[in-house]
């Protein structure tokens, strides 16, 4: 698997603050990579970094390219979306899609065109007449006609209905995504994301925490509701968390067998929200 993104000891202080803390991790081709972490931890720094807005000290190649001294040449493969639902209120369909065409050399605007063509949207329409999902309509549309390799979108779907939400990762998903591209993604809606991700990198205090694929994910890490009698015997396996639920005790085990935890109690993969909440917890590193 080819990298696209090479990060090295990534470190970076605002002051005496340390944003991020040695922060090493890869990313291939043609994956979809969360990329969660609480508020402070140093998600929009780590995608600063990436696209060449914030000097930081370590190695980072992002497709051959250092984004410190290349980002000219690096824009020209990327896309980045802050959030779909800021668009300028004045802003009329064509004019949306003229700018794109003037800033992106990768935009196609034939097939941005095709895509508003299925929709109610029409060329003179601005903005502020526009229902939330319209506007997540014009969005995908010039995000899906841009030819980018390395997609980066930070919270997209923030302050939009789940019913957007939803439409948007599967319009992504479908019309978008293929073994050629990479898509990062910041988001605090875990569980909306968690069915179209490939891989996650969960940071903390500018560390990276974890680093697997979800393939990996549900390989490691096995959630145990285990019986009262068999309590004793399921804390001497380390579980990285316990967590009550109804009055049952689930314990989160990382690497344990899972022959070994099925005399325990029901067993069960975590889910990533699950998964993130422990991690953050400070009980495992």
């Amino acid at each position: 698997m080819s990298a696209v993104l090479t990060a090295r000891n990534l470190s970076k202080r605002y002051g005496k603050a340390l944003a991020l803390d040695n922060a090493s991790f890869e990313i291939g081709a043609g994956r979809i990579v969360g990329l969660i972490g609480p508020n402070g931890s140093g998600k929009t720094t780590t995608l600063k970094a990436v696209l060449g807005l914030t000097d930081v000290e370590g190695e980072l190649s992002v497709l051959g390219i250092d984004p410190r001294s290349g980002r000219d040449a690096l824009m020209q493969q990327v896309c980045f979306i802050a959030d779909v639902a800021i668009l300028p209120r004045w802003l009329r369909v064509s004019e949306a899609i003229d700018f794109v065409a003037g800033v992106h050399p990768r935009f196609n605007r034939a097939k941005a065109e095709r895509y508003l063509a299925a929709t109610k949207l029409k060329p003179e329409m601005k903005v502020k007449t526009m229902s939330k999902g319209m506007i997540v309509q014009l969005h995908l549309a010039l995000v899906m006609a841009i030819d980018a390799r390395l997609l980066v979108l930070d919270e997209p779907t923030l302050g939009l209905d789940i019913l957007y939400r939803k439409q948007f990762y599967q319009n992504l998903l479908e019309d978008y995504f293929d073994e050629n591209k990479t898509i990062v993604i910041t988001t605090h809606q875990v569980e909306e994301v968690e069915h179209i991700l490939t891989d996650l990198l969960f940071i903390r205090d500018g560390k990276i925490v974890l680093s697997a694929s979800m393939d990996e994910v549900g390989e490691r890490f096995i959630e145990v509701m285990v019986a009262p009698d068999k309590l004793n015997a399921a804390n001497a396996l380390q579980p990285i968390d316990q967590r009550s639920v109804f009055g049952k005790s689930v314990l989160l085990f990382d690497g344990v067998a899972r022959a070994q935890l099925d005399v325990l109690g029901e067993t069960r993969s975590p889910s990533v929200a699950d998964l993130f909440v422990a991690t953050m917890k400070g009980s495992y590193a």
